[in-house]
């Protein structure tokens, strides 16, 4: 199986420049430090998977060029991830069919309350609704989002448990500061892993870059790429202080793996 990884958006809740800010991430020429709110976008065999809708959803698909996706699995409900939900009902009105949506049961659920209208709360319909069925799916089960097998992976944000999602040899963990003992094994003999490096500075909810280089010696992948990154990190500047196997997502980014899972 081949699955090619396209970065989305690789930067924080508030993106990067962040507004207002004038430090030198902020107000750098080099286009690695410009990051949209995170999402990816996986391949695999003409399918495509979106991870999260991300509030720069619109914007993400337009640059890219997007015109078809099978798929969204959501890693968790903060609308950094879920914000560009409405626009999904482009895709609507291109594939002629309800959008097929993948998350824990909370996820889901925070996702109908927030867009109510959607899901029956509506007065009227307007230029129309984004159109969606829903499927709970729970850690550590394998389920399959358009004939593809994905593996959603248990980690922790904070106090909340949320989902990353392994797809062949690639793994994708966002928005996390602890991996479950159990966890571990779902992430052994990976190609890629992309996983979450806020900044430099401890965080209660993300792991630092330390943490995260920590965290990925574990896991051992051959190849990891740190996401969901902040203002305080400079691509270049800091890319001088990962070991040899590691290094920073940009947007735009494109990684492709050709190993099977065991």
């Amino acid at each position: 199986m081949t699955v090619t990884l396209l970065v989305l958006g690789s930067g924080t809740s508030q993106g990067v420049p962040a507004i207002g800010c004038r430090c030198d991430t902020c107000r750098s020429s080099d286009p690695r430090d410009n990051r949209l709110r995170p999402s990816v976008l996986l391949s695999v065999d003409g399918i495509n998977i979106l991870i999260d809708t991300s509030s720069d959803f619109r914007q993400q698909m337009l640059r890219y060029g997007v015109t078809r996706i099978d798929a969204v699995l959501y890693t968790h409900h903060h609308f950094d991830h879920i914000g560009g939900f409405d626009d999904l009902r482009q895709y609507n009105f291109l594939q002629k069919q309800a959008m097929q949506l993948y998350g824990l049961e909370e996820t889901l659920e925070e996702i109908r309350l927030t867009f109510r209208y959607a899901f029956g709360g509506a007065r009227q319909s307007g230029g129309g609704l984004p159109s969606a069925h829903m499927h709970p799916v729970l850690g550590g089960e394998t389920f399959t989002a358009g004939g593809i097998p994905v593996m959603p992976i248990p980690v922790m944000h904070g106090v909340l448990p949320i989902l990353g999602y392994r797809i062949g040899d690639i793994a994708y963990l966002t928005d996390l500061n602890a991996i479950p003992a159990d966890s571990y094994p779902l992430l052994e003999n990976l190609d890629v892993l992309v996983l979450d490096a806020l900044r430099h500075r401890a965080h209660p909810t993300h792991y630092s870059l330390e943490e995260a280089v920590e965290a990925a010696r574990r896991i051992g992948a051959r190849r990891t790429l740190f996401t969901h990154i902040a203002h305080n990190i400079h691509h270049e500047r800091d890319s001088a202080l990962l070991p040899d196997e590691m290094e920073f997502l940009y947007d735009g980014m494109m990684i492709t793996s050709m190993q099977h899972s065991p």
